[in-house]
């Protein structure tokens, strides 16, 4: 993601990065994040859990290093990669680090490679051992894994269960009798020839099966042994095993960010009209080594396939272009000149250039990455400072206003079948949306389901806490709703004598399709309907608005409904019953390690499709 006001030249920009306008839409997902200076060079490149907090740290008013004040001093522009989990950021951070070798890295943290699991090749007892460094070694290599100590915990394990040896060769090599770990029952003494090279290389088979991720033997054993423990009473064992289960769960979990396939650009493009961009992940041998996000103009653009389809055929055709052509570029959707221009990318890099849009595997992960990507990019560029400032003047155009209106207030409902009902104030100025002033309303005292009343309720405490000192007067009023909405709406705006106050209403249209609402104007309790161009940056503004107090009021709903209920969140996830329930607490060990999970990881459960994993996930991050 990129924070366009700095880094597009299609647009003009402010000269210092505006940290306050990029925070206000970064995402809270796990990812990585890349620090510019006013030449594109990369200043630094950081992980993070919640990319958010963790960018929002660099920029509080004390407590800074030096070093850190230096840097963030120089920052230009802040690119962004969400991953799907916290290790694959860990893994992508490290892939971008050898790539661009960013000053404040090398002085700011540890630059070891990370840690494999190596397979002895070639011997007739192979072994199994932690290795840092060059893989040009013989042998079979497991990994990268995200720590030293997750490593050799699996290597505790297969050692424990497979028993296949650790020991040194030299050690090996000169034993006449088995060691301790024979004793205590971690190793099969193959040194003394105890144990058949059959059976032998049949638990290097278990132990390779394990390392691949193709068996979930080991981790249903433990936890059965961890649940027998619990009934027992056992509970020190217990919560032993719990850990070791959270453990091989982190483990196994597969990085797709590393390790797979060869060089490929997997482009994904998300479509606002007027506003594109176009977000392109880039694969060398099989490692990510950067992303980057576009925005192109392209006005007449209806489908995302229209803008990927030009994108590429400006990107890579061209006689100076051709060694930036990989051997594959992924995208998600089927183009109608798809062979034409797969032949013409083939012409031009004189190899065999293939364009794939339906993937699977790690390739689909990718493709769904670069998706997250240019929608929340666009996302945030949509609602960088510059252009809300100009989509306001737009408003004032298409409204034909005496001036500009700087202060927009929109009020939404959210309720379930009457349950939990609760009413949300968003509030935007020409600088983006004023988080600071939102307010959330829980509705009481009416007949459930209700809306006209809840409507009424909010605006009138609203405007009661406005007697009193608490917020400013909006110059536009906005309600999420038909003449019903606005009518209570004015009813509350007579009460307290505020007729400055323009009262809108946006009212989605018979086909409930975002460009297709229905916009009313009310004047002296008159409504009247209006008409703005669909493509018009003033509906862009009324619909970014309307959307933000939608989102308000569902999140504000959803936790009301939760407390009232006394429920785990898992328990509100539509389709996710006591059995699934129960599975997944099996596998994860609890709710904490649930979060952490990714989309893919909680599709390994018994009885989780990737559909209800998809779910699953967005609930608990979104919700």
């Amino acid at each position: 993601m990129r924070n366009e006001a700095a880094a597009n030249s299609n647009q003009e920009s402010d000269q210092t990065f505006d940290h306050k306008t990029f925070l206000a839409t970064l995402t809270g997902r796990p990812g990585v994040y890349r620090m510019l200076d006013s030449n594109a060079e990369v200043l630094y490149v950081g992980k993070a859990h919640n990319l958010k907090k963790r960018v929002t740290s660099y920029f509080r008013a004390s407590g800074l290093a030096t070093k850190t004040m230096a840097m963030v001093a120089k920052i230009d522009a802040i690119d962004v990669t969400i991953t799907h989990s916290d290790t694959e950021a860990l893994l992508l951070e490290q892939s971008l680090i050898k790539t661009h070798r960013p000053a404040y890295n090398i002085q700011l943290r540890d630059d070891k490679s990370y840690p494999y699991i190596l397979l002895s090749e070639g011997d007739e007892y192979p072994r199994l051992a932690f290795y840092r460094g060059s893989r040009k070694r013989q042998g079979r290599f497991f990994g990268p894994y995200p720590s030293a100590h997750a490593t050799r915990e699996t290597l505790q394990v297969l050692q424990k269960v497979f028993r296949v040896r650790q020991c040194e060769d030299s050690f090996f090599k000169n034993r006449s009798r088995p060691c301790l770990q024979y004793q205590i029952k971690r190793c099969t003494a193959p040194c003394v020839n105890l144990i058949s090279t059959q059976d032998y290389a049949r638990d290097v088979r278990y132990s390779t099966l394990f390392l691949q991720g193709k068996s979930n033997l080991l981790t249903k054993e433990l936890t059965a042994t961890m649940e027998q423990a619990a009934a027992d009473e056992d509970f020190e064992r217990a919560a032993v095993l719990r850990d070791q289960v959270i453990d091989l769960r982190r483990i196994q979990e597969r990085q797709f960010v590393a390790n797979q396939g060869k060089d490929a650009d997997i482009i994904a493009a998300e479509l606002q009209q007027p506003y594109v961009c176009v977000h392109a992940i880039y694969v060398r041998a099989g490692r990510v080594i950067g992303s980057k996000s576009h925005y192109p103009r392209f006005r007449l653009a209806t489908e995302a396939s229209e803008v990927l389809s030009a994108f590429i055929a400006q990107s890579y055709l061209g006689d100076d272009k051709s060694a930036n052509i990989p051997a594959e570029i992924i995208v998600p959707s089927v183009f109608e000149d798809a062979q034409p221009l797969q032949e013409a990318l083939s012409y031009v890099a004189k190899r065999r250039v293939k364009l794939s849009m339906r993937v699977r595997g790690y390739r689909a992960k990718w493709l769904q990455l670069a998706v997250t990507n240019a929608r929340e990019s666009l996302q945030a560029f949509v609602s960088n400072k510059q252009n809300i400032h100009k989509r306001f003047q737009q408003l004032q155009d298409a409204l034909k206003l005496e001036s500009m209106p700087t202060r927009i207030e929109c009020f939404d409902i959210s309720h379930t079948s009457g349950e939990g009902t609760v009413g949300s104030c968003v509030v935007f100025d020409e600088g983006g949306a004023v988080k600071s002033d939102y307010r959330r309303f829980n509705i009481k005292d009416i007949t459930p389901g209700d809306d006209y009343a809840a409507m009424r309720q909010v605006l009138d405490r609203r405007f009661t806490r406005l007697t009193k000192g608490e917020g400013k007067i909006p110059d536009i009023l906005l309600i999420d709703g038909g003449k019903g909405q606005l009518t209570q709406a004015y009813q509350v705006l007579e009460k307290f004598q505020l007729p400055e106050i323009l009262l809108l209403g946006i009212a989605k249209g018979i086909s409930r399709r975002a460009g297709q609402e229905t916009l009313f104007v009310s004047t002296e309790g008159r409504h009247r309907e209006i008409a703005i161009a669909a493509e018009s940056p003033a509906l862009h503004l009324l619909q970014q608005i309307r959307d933000e107090a939608h989102r308000f009021a569902i999140t504000a709903h959803r936790q009301r409904r939760a407390k009232a209920r006394k429920q785990s969140p898992l328990e509100q996830i539509p389709g996710l019953g006591p059995k699934r329930r129960r599975e997944l607490l099996r596998y994860f060990g609890g709710q904490q390690e649930i979060r952490k999970a990714s989309e893919a990881e909680i599709a390994k459960v018994t009885g989780i499709s990737k559909t209800l994993a998809e779910n699953i996930y967005a609930y608990l991050h979104n919700g």
